[in-house]
């Protein structure tokens, strides 16, 4: 009987570090070459190559192990196998064992530095050609697993067969095998530290099956041909900061459905460019299509930080989506989320089984509001994971912007915690000290590397300089949701009117603090779900004051300085409050006083595209100026919005449904002045109060003017005028 090293006892048992070591081509003591290979499942086994004859290779007693000695062989000629099973049925196959490694030694000090931003390049499965032969080369890191394989139907999802080797002590495991393609499916097989056996999805596949399934699917990342070079041309030399964003926020699940059934990426993106264009919303923002096990989590619980979900497609066909939304001048922004993960157990969770991407402490590993893990930011291969999966989706997907979900949640480390739930940073103080550099380090390399794509902070609190660069200290987002702004104005339209003059600073307060980041004011998805009913049904009053208090919101939020986001069905206040698992309730939309809320938000988003006042000055108090913020008897707001060239616009809310008949207001120029938009408007399905088009002003002193305007202000109202020629 043949003697068994602790190596081939090793691969037998299928808890090899080094399979290479016992597998594949060797030198043979009488010379030539010995060639083993490894197949559970087999009853005989030939060796092709090294001539015209079909060898014969022997089993080692009582194994699965075939050797076969080749006399003059050599280590360059190509070579493979002839199997035949229990059923007699033949097949070949090329050996994974042959080939040389993939990953340089370069690539694996990156790695272990956390500075290998470009890892999906090299992570994951790859369609590639070694030595002249196509195949799939797979790379995983898992530092603690006593053995990793590479499972599927090309081996009867058996983790004996395609074990993987790991580089040197780098945590990293890599195989080349030859002949697989696109489209295979696949898992790893990880024994774990302590011997248990899962199957993994790959953390950086490029495609996962439809769920339930959770296998992932081998995919060719460079076959879509695009089309949007001149959007992204203009893209690198633009200036948001100054230019009109006006964000349609989608969840594609739920936008709009056919026969209950979900609208593929491809119908999605004709569908949904015509409805932006014709709202003249210049970008959409999706709710998180990275690949997520559970409907319910609005793809916020995600498992495959490197794959669209399959809902709606495949990866081109998400890509067809972001290419036709550049042709037709819409961009696209995406929900991504690094603060933590499910626990699924095919998922990241555990991966070697050890607390790998997650921290082990649950002081600082685990969400428990959420049911969720926290990354552990404080470990080089984690950010690099995070910051990688970041770069990909701009770098493969062309994508516009991402919009970083729940930074608060990554900032603090009590966060929604009790005393004894959480532990302070080496200073003392409550702040993730790791996960703030993380931040600072994605948006640098983001800013750095794709000039004209933004980054958006979902930022709840008051950390200062959210949106501030990060070489003056900042954590480097272009921008960040006014929370405040939006918490403060839907707290005031919930009061009945004639409480509001009692509210008045909770409409002037954002003013204080407008210009300390750069801001954009939305009404997103969480404002319409959980209990908190719809955009109309949120406001007081009946059915024609609703709509009337909610077109005057609307232009509060156009006029007021920030870039603006709105869910969708709020563009026609749909009245029931969001759900998921339906439609959106289009039905409504051709008739009274949806028709007219369309319309208005049309209205709404032409101008402020087309009037360098209503957005160039967004972030600069320069382009803001209270007329009159202090008539809180009349629950009346005054301002003028600027652009940089001497251009005025004057808005006033009048925000009781009282007519105010004679109500003077400061101009700053003498001269006729046009009603340009008056929410109150019959098209809108106001009451059509207003001013006739427009005012003369006249030389009577108001609000510190030598000239004024005596207006009637229409009920529940926002107007906007402009001084004509």
């Amino acid at each position: 009987m043949t003697t068994l090293n602790a190596d081939t006892y090793a691969v037998i048992e299928a808890r090899s570090h080094d399979p290479f070591a016992v597998l594949g081509r060797h030198p043979h003591p009488d010379g030539g070459v010995m060639i083993r290979c490894f197949h559970p499942h087999i009853n005989k086994a030939w060796l092709l190559g090294f001539g015209a004859r079909a060898r014969v290779m022997k089993r080692v007693e009582g194994t699965d192990l075939f050797t076969c000695h080749v006399a003059k062989g050599d280590f360059d000629t190509p070579y493979h196998f002839k199997f035949e099973n229990s059923d007699q049925h033949q097949w070949e196959e090329g050996d994974p064992y042959r080939f040389g490694t993939m990953l340089g030694d370069m690539d694996l000090h990156l790695v272990a530095e956390g500075n290998h931003f470009e890892k999906y390049r090299l992570f994951g499965a790859h369609v590639r050609n070694m030595d002249g032969v196509d195949g799939v080369g797979f790379a995983v890191w898992a530092p603690n697993a006593q053995r990793v394989s590479v499972i599927g139907n090309f081996n009867s999802w058996d983790g004996r067969t395609h074990q993987m080797r790991m580089r040197g002590n780098s945590g990293v495991w890599e195989l080349f095998i030859p002949e697989l393609t696109t489209g295979e499916i696949y898992k790893f097989e990880i024994r774990g530290k302590h011997g248990d056996i899962q199957e993994k999805a790959d953390p950086y596949a490029q495609q996962m099956e439809l769920r339930p399934k959770t296998a992932c699917i081998v995919h060719d990342a460079h076959q879509y041909s695009w089309g949007d070079a001149s959007w992204m041309f203009k893209r690198a030399s633009s200036s948001p900061m100054q230019e009109p964003i006006s964000i349609y926020e989608v969840h594609l699940g739920s936008w709009q459905k056919e026969g209950g059934e979900f609208l593929n990426y491809r119908e999605l993106a004709h569908r949904l460019v015509s409805h932006c264009k014709l709202l003249g919303f210049t970008h959409l923002e999706l709710l998180p299509v990275t690949e997520h096990p559970f409907d319910g989590s609005w793809g916020y619980q995600t498992v495959g930080y490197f794959s669209p979900t399959s809902r709606f497609g495949t990866p081109d066909d998400f890509r067809y989506f972001i290419d036709y939304c550049h042709q037709q001048e819409i961009g696209v922004y995406l929900d991504w989320v690094p603060a933590h993960f499910p626990k699924d157990s095919f998922g990241l969770a555990k991966f070697d089984g050890t607390p790998l991407y997650e921290h082990e402490d649950p002081r600082l590993g685990e969400h428990k509001d959420w049911g969720t893990l926290i990354f552990n930011f404080g470990r080089n291969e984690v950010r690099n994971f995070l910051i990688a999966s970041a770069l990909f989706w701009l770098d493969k997907y062309h994508l516009d912007g991402l919009r970083v979900d729940a930074v608060a949640s990554m900032l603090y480390r009590d966060y929604s915690r009790n005393d004894g739930e959480w532990f302070p940073n080496k200073y003392g103080g409550r702040e993730n000290l790791e996960a703030v550099e993380f931040i600072k380090q994605f948006n640098h390399l983001v800013h750095e590397r794709f000039p004209g794509v933004i980054t958006m902070a979902e930022e709840s609190t008051s950390w200062p300089m959210v949106s501030r660069p990060t070489y003056l200290g900042g954590l480097g987002f272009t921008m960040k949701w006014n929370m405040g702004w939006m918490n403060d104005s839907l707290s005031y339209f919930a009061n009945e009117p004639i409480h509001r003059s009692y509210h008045h600073n909770q409409m002037t307060f954002s003013m204080m603090y407008a210009f300390t980041e750069n801001f954009i004011l939305p009404f997103s998805h969480d404002e319409v779900v959980h209990g908190k009913g719809s955009m109309p049904g949120r406001m007081p009053g009946d059915d024609w004051q609703k709509f009337a208090n909610l077109r005057a919101l609307y232009g509060w939020q156009f006029t007021h300085p920030g870039k603006k986001l709105l869910f969708m069905g709020d563009e026609f206040g749909q009245w029931q409050e969001w759900d998921e698992t339906e439609s959106l309730a289009w039905e409504q939309t051709p008739h009274q006083p949806h028709a007219g809320m369309l319309r208005l938000i049309t209205d709404l988003n032409r101008l402020y595209r087309e009037r360098p006042a209503l957005h160039v000055n967004d972030f600069d108090g320069a382009g803001f100026e209270w007329m009159d913020c202090n008539d809180a008897d009349n629950s009346v707001l005054s301002y003028l919005r600027k652009d940089n060239d001497g251009h005025q616009l004057l808005v006033v809310l009048n925000l009781t449904p009282v007519v105010r008949e004679g109500y003077r207001i400061g101009v700053p120029h003498t001269g006729e002045y046009g009603e340009i938009f008056n929410s109150d408007a019959e098209i809108y399905g106001g009451s059509n109060v207003g001013n006739g088009g427009q005012v003369h002003s006249e030389p009577i002193a108001s609000m510190g003017r030598a000239q004024s305007l005596e207006l009637r202000l229409p009920p529940l109202s926002c107007l906007i005028l402009d001084k004509v020629g």
